[in-house]
């Protein structure tokens, strides 16, 4: 079982994940994807994002970063919820 709710739009490399507060933080591990995403925060919230070898990073309203295909990455939990645009590049 994931630990978000995802929403698929009418451009099916794009979804949206709703990550909640009551979901235990040991849910959210490390992984890879098998393509490039770009993740973009589009509410408010304290949740962070952590690529392999940096520091965690909080993406504000509207802010984006890009995650290359096979780099491993995280969520890091926040309070109340996070909610991600995230364009996957087939």
């Amino acid at each position: 079982m994931n630990p978000y709710t995802e929403n698929i739009t009418s451009d099916e490399s794009i979804v949206e994940r709703l990550f909640e507060e009551s979901t235990d933080s040991e849910d959210f591990m490390w992984h890879r994807d098998q393509e490039d995403r770009i993740v973009e925060a589009i509410n408010i919230n304290n949740w962070q994002i952590q690529l392999e070898d940096q520091l965690p990073v909080n993406l504000r309203y509207g802010e984006s970063i890009t995650i290359p295909k096979e780099t491993w990455h995280r969520v890091i939990k926040g309070t109340g919820i996070a909610i991600y645009k995230i364009k996957k590049q087939l």
